[in-house]
């Protein structure tokens, strides 16, 4: 049976090695995307290429290294093992395509691909539960460029966000259950940093510090990521049995000063001030483990946290294949 529904599963990407010079291709390519680095295009240029890439890439290449392992990167095979799983669920009138926004396999040949079979309908699907221009937004813009040419474009059903889905949220739930939560001092819910100025671009009028994006959902905020992390935590903390004072929303992997607060780092490091010895820590912005999970919190934090006088950072571990995860994609696709 040919299949009727194409599906696309977009995640960020990672470099096609841990060489400094695919580290290098890398980075330019994501750091020169407009929804990444929303600055005026020579500005941005300037910094990108003649500052922040030659510095930063034989920096990144060694914490690449760290990250590879005999099966590659992680972000690559937890994201191809979802697809292959999400692929039996769908069943043979489906056929699931995975592609990164960033390096290989890349949107567009994917989409190729995806031309020459004629599909009847396509479900793009980026595996981001918080929509966020930077990652949600550009996945999405680059896919709407590429079938925008297409002389035949099918039915389409695009799919921004899933932060409140029962199954994305369960599936973190489970993963939770490992760890007994009575005994770690304080819980984190650690999303991917997002520079202010672009949560304030949801809004027609007014920032996003007016919008009491901490403590609710509206029709105005629906698509702020500041919003939708703290929803999404509001959730999580409820099936977990955890209360205000038992965990924090803070935000990792920032550039500047202006970016969303508060810095997980540093409450990383205000917790052990205080004399916290056991921290447990989410990252629900990422569905598979990768350098920010795995390095960032799982090494990096560690190390501000033994420094500091605590003990242990323990990571909670992204959805990967997780079954409930997998759920979440098939429900998302059919329903």
């Amino acid at each position: 049976m040919k299949a009727k529904t194409g599906v696309l599963l977009i995640n960020l990407g990672t470099p096609d090695s841990p060489s400094v010079g695919d580290v290098r291709s890398y980075l330019s390519q994501f750091l020169n995307d407009p929804r990444v680095i929303d600055i005026p295009w020579l500005l941005r240029k300037i910094l990108v290429n003649l500052i922040i890439v030659p510095f930063r890439a034989p920096k990144s290449a060694k914490i690449y290294k760290e990250l590879w392992d005999e099966k590659g990167s992680p972000l690559i095979y937890h994201s191809e093992n979802a697809a292959e799983l999400l692929q039996k669920e769908l069943g043979d009138e489906y056929k699931v395509h995975l592609a990164m926004r960033y390096k290989n396999p890349n949107i567009v040949d994917v989409l190729k691909d995806m031309r020459k079979i004629g599909y009847s309908k396509l479900v793009v699907l980026p595996m981001f539960p918080q929509y966020a221009s930077a990652s949600t937004g550009s996945a999405l813009d680059l896919v709407m460029k590429e079938v925008s040419k297409w002389w035949v474009i099918p039915e389409m059903k695009i799919i921004s966000q899933y932060y409140d889905h029962p199954d994305y949220i369960d599936a973190f739930v489970d993963r939770a259950q490992k760890y007994n939560l009575d005994d770690y001092d304080h819980v984190l819910f650690s999303y991917h940093g997002l520079p202010t100025r672009q949560v304030d671009k949801v809004y027609d009028e007014g920032l996003c510090e007016e919008k009491h994006c901490e403590n609710e959902i509206t029709e105005e905020n629906k698509f702020c990521y500041k919003a939708t992390s703290y929803a999404t935590t509001r959730l999580l903390a409820a099936k977990l049995g955890l209360e205000e004072k038992d965990y924090t929303v803070c935000f990792q992997s920032r550039l500047d000063q202006k970016w969303l607060e508060p810095f997980s780092d540093k409450v990383v490091e205000q917790k052990a001030k205080e004399g916290a010895k056991k921290l447990l820590v989410f990252s629900p912005a990422f569905t598979a483990d990768c350098l920010e999970t795995i390095i960032e919190i799982g090494d990096e934090y560690q190390e501000i946290f033994e420094e500091h006088g605590g003990e242990k950072v323990q990571l909670v571990e992204s959805l990967n294949d997780h079954p409930k995860w997998v759920n979440c994609l098939k429900d998302l696709v059919l329903n």
